[in-house]
């Protein structure tokens, strides 16, 4: 009987006690507002990087103001046997300096994404290649930019 009790219980213990760990979302650590954006450098991904980061939120309680200054690189990656260009590396360089209002506290930091993408038999779709790649770049820099500013803010 004392054998059975022993199987019964551990199992019970272990579904009983948690560790505690909670998934928290990228969107309830967002508490402030950026109230003005400075950019510097690329003016489409700028443009870009202003319409994801132009953060507003009803009861923030920090204001923040960004300078945000952009690089692009672009690189021939690789070339084939005739030496044409087959592919391109676009890299994004994002040096970003922020103010916290309410504090005067300042912090810099940088942020950087790099993509290959393919040159197609027309230049035209090779253009269109490159703006893809540079929209899904802006997209991953934005969503780390947010996070570094979040942990930058609140020192997670």
């Amino acid at each position: 009987m004392y054998r059975y009790l022993k199987f019964l219980i551990v199992p019970v213990f272990f579904l009983l006690s948690n560790c505690g760990f909670k998934v928290v979302k990228q969107s309830d650590l967002i508490n402030f507002n950026v109230v003005e954006i400075r950019s510097i450098g690329e003016k489409r991904i700028n443009y870009k990087l202003k319409n994801k980061l132009s953060i507003k939120q009803e009861e923030a309680n920090k204001n923040v103001k960004l300078e945000i200054n952009t690089k692009k690189n672009k690189d021939v990656k690789e070339r084939n046997i005739k030496n044409e260009i087959t592919k391109y590396q676009i890299e994004i360089i994002v040096n970003v300096k922020f103010e916290e209002l309410n504090n005067n506290k300042e912090n810099v930091f940088e942020v950087r994404e790099s993509i290959d993408f393919n040159v197609a038999s027309q230049y035209s779709q090779t253009l269109t290649n490159e703006k893809k790649a540079i929209s899904l770049i802006t997209d991953n820099l934005a969503e780390e930019i947010i996070e570094k500013l979040i942990s930058k803010l609140y020192d997670y």
